[in-house]
């Protein structure tokens, strides 16, 4: 089998600018997100997402030249149910509830998780003491971040499953990785982004024609441009941008990547959208970076992923 071509050259410059282009676009949806909330119904502005990015990403998955069997199509659709569909349902419905700054917290557990069900699910990745203490960070991360509304049960169930829906899409999104990891590493990047966008719309267009018939939809330019720029800016822009990276540069700094784009959207929050910055988002973000960062950073043959988690 003839071994893949050496990516082009590319100066530290250009490097750099494509790095720093994608945390921001990524940390920056989740602001974006909670604007859009105001005039669209969470399903049908995911699903109108997802749909657009599917068929902008057409063209890119179609220049890669990959074909797909029947079998593997099918499997892709499914592991994009689990990838994208459900989590971004979550995700879209939890973030009417809780402030963007704390979504993003509450999501960048996603390492954490990984190393959990990759052990589960992977049989030669081991829970090093290293591991343990990346998730044990995270996990007490969680619980300083829901302190406030564990103090006023009563005043924050929504905010409470919210936060419950954030860390399902978590786990969801790490089981996700893991099935690529075993069963898709023969798919190119482009072809897999593609097929999963463009199929988890239908399932998701599909629930809000049932569930929010009756929900208001105001397509405002805001509305528009909202769709507009998680489609092209936090889907087709970023991920071509990132493919373009992985082989330039180094696993660390790919680790870093989702804490700098989680650092984006706790700023954004805080500054654009008028979100408190208390003691439990202060001492809960610090403690859930913490546990991301040493899980990003564990070494290459501890690490169950080879695909980043999809994004707000």
């Amino acid at each position: 089998m003839a071994s893949s071509p050496a990516p082009r050259p590319a100066g530290p410059l250009k490097i750099a600018l494509a790095y720093c282009t994608c945390f921001i676009l990524w940390g920056s949806t989740w602001a974006v997100v909670k604007v859009g909330l105001e005039d669209l119904p969470p399903l049908r502005f995911v699903g109108v997402r997802m749909l657009v990015s599917g068929l902008v990403l057409l063209p890119f998955a179609r220049s890669r030249g990959a074909t797909l069997g029947v079998r593997t199509t099918w499997q892709l659709m499914g592991v994009g149910c689990l990838q994208i569909s459900i989590p971004f349902a979550l995700l879209f419905i939890s973030q009417q509830w809780v402030a963007s700054s704390w979504s993003a917290l509450l999501f960048s557990t996603f390492p954490v998780w990984l190393l959990l069900v990759g052990r589960v699910l992977l049989p030669d990745q081991g829970l090093t003491g290293r591991k343990l203490l990346a998730a044990g960070l995270g996990l007490a991360g969680v619980v300083a971040l829901q302190g406030d509304q564990l103090g006023a049960l009563e005043t924050s169930r929504q905010a409470l499953l919210g936060g419950l829906l954030i860390l399902t899409a978590a786990v969801l999104v790490a089981v996700a990785n893991v099935l690529v990891k075993r069963h898709m590493t023969h798919v190119p990047p482009h072809v897999l982004v593609f097929v999963q966008t463009l199929s988890s719309a239908v399932p998701l267009l599909g629930l809000s024609f049932l569930l929010e018939a009756q929900s208001p939809t105001h397509w405002t330019l805001r509305a528009v441009l909202a769709v507009a720029y998680l489609a092209l800016g936090g889907t087709v822009l970023t991920y071509q941008l990132l493919y373009w990276l992985l082989p330039r540069i180094s696993l660390s700094a790919l680790g870093a990547m989702a804490l700098l784009d989680t650092l984006v959207a706790v700023v954004l929050g805080v500054v654009v959208l008028r979100e408190p910055l208390t003691a439990s988002l202060l001492i809960g973000g610090s403690l859930i970076l913490s546990g991301a960062a040493l899980a990003n950073l564990l070494p290459p043959e501890a690490a169950p992923v080879s695909e980043p988690p999809a994004r707000g």
